[in-house]
């Protein structure tokens, strides 16, 4: 990935597209917001107790970076499902289009929005029919495989043919910090039928969980050959980017946003 300092925010861009005159994309960090302690400072997060003065002043500051009209961004409520909609515009007096984990469009200057503190975004677009797609993919969201629904939904909708898609796995809770019970290990079996490169054991016997090789595998499975891995932990990079488990739940999110050109 690319770090960029655009004045006082950071942000992100994956190589793949870093310099696409065809897509604008960003994972913003914490870094040059207006929030105060403990969701300094560019926290996009509504329900997390965060005055909304802040956040609404912190969407502003992401879509001025990436030069997009932030009237026309869309979004969901986050709910840990496999659920994906297609997008034609947002809805009028109101914040979220569907419960949901995944968004798909294929509308050029339609920013796609999720927020995110240890779970996974992985976006999605393809070159050849123009579609983009986000998904967010926590421990829930991968073994119900959020980023193949969203990959489906570009299929279904738009025509998206999986060997043309390029996909993206950007900073989330990293495998070497993301403890899990073994219910858990179980759902990964469940899904993967195996668990070997995907759940590590430490010494103690305890269970750590990759999400970043386990959402590559579901895409791989579904024909997705082209996939960028950020690598970010949010659990060791709290400098950087918000994290949930290791900042015991009281903290902000962080944003993807991925738009057509």
């Amino acid at each position: 990935m690319q770090r960029i300092n655009g004045g006082s925010l950071v942000y992100y861009q994956f190589d793949q597209w870093a310099v696409s005159s065809r897509l604008t994309h960003g994972i913003f960090t914490r870094l040059g917001g207006a929030s105060q302690s403990p969701w300094d400072s560019l926290n996009l997060g509504g329900t997390v107790g965060d005055v909304q003065e802040a956040v609404r002043e912190n969407h502003r500051r992401v879509y001025a970076a990436l030069k997009l009209d932030g009237t026309r961004a869309c979004t969901v409520w986050q709910v840990h499902s496999a659920d994906t909609v297609v997008v034609r515009g947002p809805v009028p007096n109101r914040r979220w289009l569907a419960r949901a984990d995944g968004i798909v469009t294929d509308l050029p200057g339609l920013p796609l929005v999720m927020r995110f503190a240890d779970c996974t975004p992985v976006l999605l677009y393809d070159p050849v029919q123009h579609v983009i797609g986000l998904a967010h993919a926590g421990w829930r969201g991968t073994v119900s495989e959020a980023a193949v629904s969203t990959l489906q939904t570009m299929c279904s909708a738009f025509g998206t043919r999986p060997q043309d898609v390029q996909a993206a796995i950007g900073p989330s809770i990293g495998p070497e910090r993301y403890q899990v019970g073994e219910e858990v290990v179980q759902a990964v079996r469940e899904t993967f039928g195996k668990v070997d490169g995907l759940i590590r054991r430490a010494d103690d016997g305890s269970a750590y969980l990759d999400l970043w090789a386990a959402n590559q595998l579901s895409l791989e499975r579904a024909g997705v050959a082209q996939i960028e891995v950020a690598g970010i932990c949010t659990a060791t990079r709290t400098d950087e980017f918000y994290s949930h488990r290791a900042e015991a739940g009281r903290t902000g999110r962080f944003g993807a946003v991925i738009a057509l050109a």
